[in-house]
């Protein structure tokens, strides 16, 4: 039986693999997710670079809650999630587009992802905006990142990454890299960034390895 289960496991992430890849060359639909974890620079890097990439998105999509406005605020010393220029919906706002699979969205990035958010993620609890979208992702097996904040871990933590990954999820911690010598705050945030943008299917300018 459980030959049978790994094989199933290995086989439907096959398949997500697949499908994921056949979305690289199609202009995206993208729902960008902000928890109400600390990492916002990572959340207002990834959306500024995104809006410089217009050509390679048809939609995108911004899921703010309470919580993250708050962290921003204090984190960044700002309040430039309320002029996003972008479609902003509340966590409880069922009637977006994302929360169906008839909308079509094939990307979503939750930045940065809360151990709350991941392990409702993983139980298939979609109380929220945020988790229907995600269930909603990897139901239509698309291409879900959850650019996970915490530190340490515990093993409830990675267990539900295990859930996720699992699901055909992808869960990108924000570990910053430092070949690249970044400089600036803002430049180890961005190895993280780049990183996301790359697992997306983006076509990027960043540093590479070798290159």
């Amino acid at each position: 039986m459980a030959n049978v289960q790994i094989s199933w496991q290995s086989s439907n992430l096959c398949n997500v693999l697949l499908l994921n890849s056949q979305t690289d060359h199609f202009m995206r639909k993208v729902v960008v997710a902000v928890t109400g974890a600390s990492g916002s620079i990572y959340a207002d890097l990834l959306i500024r670079k995104m809006k410089l990439m217009r050509e390679q998105w048809s939609d995108l999509s911004i899921i703010l809650t309470d919580n993250a406005k708050d962290v921003w605020s204090t984190e960044l010393g700002n309040e430039d999630f309320a002029n996003l220029g972008l479609p902003v919906y509340g966590k409880n706002d069922f009637n977006a587009p994302f929360a169906s699979g008839s909308g079509q969205y094939d990307t979503m990035i939750i930045v940065p992802c809360s151990m709350g958010t991941l392990g409702r993620i993983a139980s298939g609890i979609s109380n929220d905006l945020i988790t229907r979208a995600a269930d909603v992702i990897l139901k239509e097996r698309r291409k879900l990142i959850c650019v996970a904040r915490e530190t340490p871990y515990n093993l409830i933590h990675i267990r539900n990454m295990e859930a996720i990954t699992l699901a055909g999820g992808i869960v990108c911690p924000a570990t910053p890299s430092f070949y690249s010598k970044p400089t600036t705050v803002e430049a180890i945030a961005l190895t993280v960034v780049d990183r996301v943008l790359d697992l997306a299917g983006f076509d990027i300018q960043t540093y590479r390895w070798g290159k």
